[in-house]
């Protein structure tokens, strides 16, 4: 799917008539509060329901009991589904604006199988066996291939196509290597395979302390790339005109996906289709301003996150599905139906 030498389609950044700002602006505001409330339903929903006085009590008035526990450790679980959730929207949302593919993902360019990579070595001959020690090998892992893609697919002459076709390749060849020690060191496997579905039953308040700092930078910068993308958009020569700086602009977008999604891949594990899905969708209402987007995928994103949690909590009670294998099942007939849509191709 992707476009080799499209005529590049414009992007229209030209202010929006006042009714149309007024509904992106509701429409906004409207995603906010379904944010919130997901997140105290993500909070009260889980193998034990608790109503929301307990919810209320438990967060602003703990008092050590066990309900208050579980509010404490809901609370945390909640709170790194909303990081990871918006990094992986705004780093979806970054990557399909990069390679001018609107089916690419964190996954498109190896930043995923770099930080599993990066995991499975560490488990398998360094020994680590904590979760904090995952979170920096793994992120590590994602810097590293994030990088490389970025050396491979020709540094100053980068171009969206070689992007994505460096990391594919990289990601074909660090997914063979990873299968290989699974299948070898069976500890690893045994170790691994929670990690690698993608899920927030892991979630502390260590862990979001420790990748908070990445998620911040990432986010900030890739809100304040919406500009030079939506100039890049309108093809390479009227970006140059409009004064976007071509390689600088795709090496931070480079750095920003890569700090996002190397920072969800550490805590959560790789987590499939969000960074796809909810752009995508977004871009059926905003259009294609990055302007309009990147917020939209921001709030929505970890709406559809902290859901498939909740979803993944309540189907199979006292027990959990992994919040990845239901992005996954979600995703599936949602990818299918991107790809036989007839615009898939253009942004």
């Amino acid at each position: 799917m992707l476009v080799d030498s499209p005529p590049e389609p414009r992007v229209d950044t030209a202010p929006a008539p006042p009714n149309r700002r007024a509904l992106r602006a509701l429409g906004l505001l409207v995603s906010v509060a379904l944010l919130v409330l997901v997140a105290l339903a993500g909070i009260a929903v889980g193998a034990r329901e608790l109503p929301l006085g307990q919810v209320w009590h438990g967060l602003f008035h703990d008092s050590g009991t066990y309900a208050d526990v579980v509010v404490h450790d809901r609370l945390s679980r909640t709170v790194l589904g909303l990081l990871a959730g918006t990094a992986l929207g705004l780093s979806g949302a970054v990557l399909q604006a990069l390679t001018r593919n609107p089916l690419a993902d964190p996954g498109l360019l190896g930043i995923n199988a770099g930080a599993s990579a990066a995991v499975v070595t560490a488990i398998t001959y360094l020994g680590v066996t904590s979760l904090s020690g995952y979170v920096w090998f793994a992120f590590l892992g994602a810097a590293l291939v994030g990088a490389l893609v970025w050396l491979l697919g020709g540094s100053r002459g980068a171009t969206p196509v070689r992007l994505a076709l460096a990391g594919m390749a990289i990601s074909a060849a660090l997914y063979g290597y990873l299968q290989a020690v699974m299948i070898m060191d069976g500890a690893a496997l045994d170790r691994m395979r929670f990690w690698t579905v993608g899920s927030l039953a892991s979630a502390t308040d260590t862990t979001i302390r420790q990748v908070l700092p990445f998620f911040v930078v990432g986010t900030v910068l890739a809100l304040a790339l919406a500009r030079p993308l939506n100039a890049m958009a309108m093809g390479d020569d009227t970006a140059r005109a409009l004064g976007a700086h071509l390689n600088r602009t795709r090496a931070l977008s480079m750095a920003a996906a890569t700090l996002l999604c190397g920072a969800a891949t550490a805590a959560c594990g790789p987590i499939v289709f969000v960074g796809l899905m909810v752009p995508h969708a977004v871009r059926s209402f905003t259009g294609p301003d990055l302007r309009w987007i990147l917020p939209y995928a921001a709030v929505l994103s970890p709406v559809l996150l902290l859901g498939a949690d909740i979803v993944g909590r309540v189907v199979a009670r006292p027990a959990e599905v992994q919040v990845g294998i239901v992005t996954a099942v979600i995703g599936g007939p949602v990818f299918l139906f991107l790809v036989r849509r007839r615009r898939t191709a253009r942004l």
